[in-house]
């Protein structure tokens, strides 16, 4: 015996089908922007209009910047002319690439050539947003991808 399909039967499957991509799709919507950081600049426009000057200065002092992950501490070296260097770090924000929610401000100390400072951390991708201001006054702003260390 063959069963007839009616329409509530097509109209059933249709609503249940777009019912489950509306709701994913509001799901993932909702956590993107509850969890997104939101903004780099107040205003792209004003940034703009400095960003090849900045540019050129940041790149005319030539660090070699290297961030990684030693168990607990976060080390952050800054070569200048093969000398390591500690510069005035004005601001530092360690954290998840997408996610503010386990962003942390370092407290940076200079020891053994390198800026180290305590964070909690565990695996996966880990970000350090720094801006660092060069003995000549030169702002050097940098988002560096964290590597794990030994």
């Amino acid at each position: 015996m063959q069963r007839e399909i009616k329409g509530w039967h097509v109209f059933s499957v249709f609503a249940l089908a777009f019912g489950i991509i509306i709701s994913v799709n509001l799901t993932l919507a909702f956590n993107a922007v509850r969890t997104f950081p939101g903004l780099e600049v107040k205003n792209s426009y004003v940034a703009s209009q400095s960003f090849d000057r900045d540019r050129t200065a940041q790149l005319a002092l030539a660090w070699d910047v290297q961030a990684t992950l030693e168990g607990d501490e976060l080390v952050l070296r800054i070569v200048d002319n093969g000398q390591p260097i500690a510069p005035e770090i004005e601001t530092a924000t360690f954290g998840r690439a997408t996610s503010v929610a386990q962003d942390q401000t370092p407290d940076f100390r200079f020891e053994r050539g390198a800026l180290r400072a305590d964070v909690v951390a565990g695996a996966g991708n880990w970000n350090l947003r720094i801006k660092a201001r060069a003995a000549d006054g030169t702002l050097f702003q940098q988002r560096i991808i964290v590597e794990p260390g030994a």
